[in-house]
């Protein structure tokens, strides 16, 4: 797993292996990255499914608890069918954007 921090944004790469395998790495190294942004790429996955992505849903739903913004990368899924709790896009271009949107809601107390 590959931790790339930018100012307070870290994207996530993944390693190829299984997604259980990356979920649990993500879980593990959670806490060094809980006070930032968290964007997960994964492009490098050739196939996944919506329930994959509902794997994150959890791990979401804390971290924006905490008032941290968490997106997840992919092209591989149809975005009408994941649900509104998480955050998918399909390029890092839009993750970075849909951060600094939230950013700024944050900032204005929205």
């Amino acid at each position: 797993m590959i931790f790339d921090k930018k100012e307070t944004t870290t994207t996530v790469f993944q390693e190829n292996i299984a997604l259980n395998e990356f979920l649990e790495n993500l879980n593990g190294g959670y806490p060094k990255i809980k006070n930032d942004n968290i964007i997960v790429n994964l492009f490098s996955f050739s196939k996944l499914s919506t329930g994959d992505i509902l794997e994150f849903l959890e791990l979401s739903n804390a971290h924006r608890e905490s008032g941290k913004s968490f997106v997840l990368v992919s092209n591989k899924v149809a975005y009408d069918e994941t649900p509104d709790q998480i955050t998918v896009v399909p390029t890092l271009q839009e993750a970075r954007d849909i951060i600094e949107m939230e950013e700024i809601e944050r900032d204005l107390g929205l």
